[in-house]
């Protein structure tokens, strides 16, 4: 064994590594001894002189540490004003990072080159599998009640919130971070419609196209507001001579553990979960694949994060091994490179700061009127340390971030239920100016995807490329094959109101533009419900022998959308709209559309509210 822990190991042949494993004598296994050498050792030390050995070498140790201590600590932290290390209950926290400036904790995992990695003795198949007929295909989409999805297994909600205001009842705090919350079903009605996701009486469903958003991630590295890592370096630049105190004690053992940019555990538990849940949903699907003696191709992209949520959806819906079940496309992400899953790569209007600090300024404004009172109150428990309003947003992004990525945050309790809808609403704002229909380019970028929707919808290729359709992708058959029942795509809850966007789903944008001075009553657009982690949109066919033709749906996140506010789509109860119309009223958006113009044309927006956009679309050309 020690030959094999230093990496020397030469693999043995098969009969070589049975004989090696099993041997065919039990007294073969047995140590052996050296009697002798034993005895002559019991002749020299008798159990007094060990005894003293023992207990005057234990001494000399511990003298040797009391004196090197000092030392260390302050070869770790530098000389320190705080004298109350060992009083401190974090005090064990020296061994890993500096508890009191919120220096960053890392655990890295797996090891870079560890020393017992021998392939060949870990087959991943050993065969002996026993039997493995399966079953039917499920499709609990139209056999059984529809499965509603919580959205937080896993992870721990603080039991109180603040301590000028308990928790009511029905508060849900993991619905209240916006596009930081874990995905959840919406309830029936939630977008207007007393519909639920399962096919209407008379109706059957013959595809799905499913596009979902990547799982729970550890914070982006670069943040224009906020970003908890901003918080972290600050404090950690402080003298460290500062001390929280009452709901902020925790503070001062605190340590920053959070990564950057990818898959946190419940990151990856959401999309294998979702897979699984699709699966069980729409597996029927799969038959005709089967009868065509064809593969299903998924897409994503190749950011870590979004390539990690495809692998574990995949293992979700498909089950290990996924070799040989499905075909994953992998497109690039990065400037350059066409890309409907990341079309801002190719938008540089998109990019420009100029462009996009209207949703900036609004936000701000919003995060100075609702954090007032709670910067007051939290900067009363933080002496020596100022707190800045963005500071503050911090604290309720590293609730979110660490909960999603630990499992439970202190943060959490810090602020009332009031504050968490005030911190929803500042994310709705910024996403609305950013990414939805308050974006002078979120129309234009959401195109791509519609255009390729529209190609597989009528399975015709896609004839015009003024967007960021990939044209060598999208004219090959087999890397964008147009005549399979179902498609699953990956990509970020920008794209995705992008999306939604460019759809002209006119439900969500009726209360915009949003406000930056107080939340709209009854408002339509809220980034939790349509936007979270692991979003996902279901656009359903249907065929129903009480509608002369084909059928299609929209749910987003399990919540039917009414479909109105596409050109001839009727009000209909659950939904439906009839295909070629949706079809033709969506070729026609889209060649309004002027992807020059949007995202390489000289405009300019006018500070402030003189002017607003709810179509997501730029000032028109003068």
């Amino acid at each position: 064994m020690a030959d094999i822990e230093r990496g020397n190991y030469e693999p043995l042949n098969t009969q070589d590594e049975h004989q090696g494993l099993l041997s065919d004598k039990v007294e073969d296994i047995a140590p052996t001894t050296t009697p002798n050498r034993r005895s002559q050792q019991q002749a020299r030390y008798s159990r007094y002189h060990l005894g003293v050995s023992f207990i005057v070498g234990g001494l000399a140790f511990s003298v040797v540490q009391y004196l090197l201590l000092p030392l260390c600590l302050i070869g770790k932290f530098g000389s320190s004003t705080r004298n109350d290390l060992t009083d401190d209950p974090t005090a064990k926290a020296w061994q890993y990072a500096d508890p009191w400036a919120g220096s960053t904790l890392i655990h890295p995992f797996p090891p870079t080159s560890p020393t017992n990695v021998f392939p060949s003795l870990f087959p991943s198949n050993v065969g002996y599998a026993g039997p493995t007929p399966t079953g039917a295909e499920p499709a609990v989409a139209v056999t059984a009640g529809y499965p509603i999805h919580t959205g937080a297994p896993h992870l721990v909600e603080p039991g109180t919130l603040g301590k000028t205001m308990a928790k009511s009842s029905g508060f849900d705090i993991f619905k209240k971070w916006g596009n930081l919350s874990p995905w959840y079903s919406n309830e029936r009605g939630a977008f207007g419609l007393d519909s639920s996701p399962e096919p209407p009486e008379t109706c059957s469903i013959t595809g799905l196209h499913f596009l979902h958003r990547h799982g729970a991630r550890y914070p982006t590295a670069w943040s224009a507001y906020g970003g908890p890592a901003k918080f972290a370096t600050k404090l950690a630049k402080t003298n460290k001579n500062w001390n929280a105190t009452g709901d902020l004690e925790f503070l001062n053992g605190w340590t920053y553990k959070l990564g950057e940019e990818v898959l946190t555990p419940f990151g990856r538990q959401q999309l294998y979960d979702l897979g699984v849940s699709l699966r069980i949903k729409y597996g029927f699907l799969l038959n005709e694949f089967t009868e065509k003696n064809k593969l299903p191709v998924f897409r994503t992209e190749s950011q870590d994060r979004m390539l990690a949520s495809a692998m574990n959806f995949a293992l979700g819906f498909f089950g290990w091994p996924i070799e040989n079940q499905y075909q994953q496309s992998i497109t690039i992400e990065a400037p350059g490179f066409n890309n409907t899953l990341a079309p801002y790569m190719t938008c540089p209007n998109a990019r420009i700061p100029s462009k996009a600090d209207r949703a900036l300024s609004y936000m701000k404004e919003w995060t100075s009127i609702y954090l007032k009172d709670a910067r007051k109150r939290i900067q009363a428990q933080l002496n020596g340390f100022k707190l800045s309003t963005e500071d503050v947003y911090i604290l309720q992004q590293l609730c979110a971030y660490e909960t999603v990525a630990l499992g439970h945050s202190s943060f959490c309790a810090l602020f009332t239920e009031e504050e968490w809808e005030g911190f929803e609403y500042a994310l709705d704002i910024y996403f609305w100016y950013d990414s939805a229909f308050g974006s002078p380019v979120a129309r234009v970028q959401g195109v791509g995807y519609i255009n390729e929707l529209l190609a597989r919808l009528t399975r015709t290729p896609i004839k015009v490329h003024n967007t960021s359709t990939n044209a060598t992708l999208d004219n090959n058959p087999i890397t964008f094959p147009l005549h399979n029942n179902l498609y699953v795509d990956a990509t970020h809850e920008v794209v995705v109101l992008n999306v939604i966007t460019a759809l002209n789903l006119s439900n969500f944008a009726a209360s915009g533009p949003l406000p930056a001075d107080h939340i709209p009553a009854n408002r339509s657009f809220i980034s939790s419900q349509i936007a979270p982690f692991a979003t996902n949109i279901q656009f359903q066919l249907l065929n129903c022998t009480s509608l002369p033709e084909p059928q299609i749906r929209i749910i987003i996140n399990d919540g039917v959308t009414p479909l109105t506010g596409i050109k001839g789509c009727p009000e209909q109860k659950d939904g439906l709209c009839p295909l070629n119309t949706f079809v033709e009223s969506q070729q026609k958006l889209a060649a309004e559309t002027d992807w020059e113009w949007a995202c390489h044309g000289d405009w300019e927006l006018p500070v402030g509210p003189a002017w607003n956009t709810t179509t997501g679309d730029p000032p028109k050309r003068s």
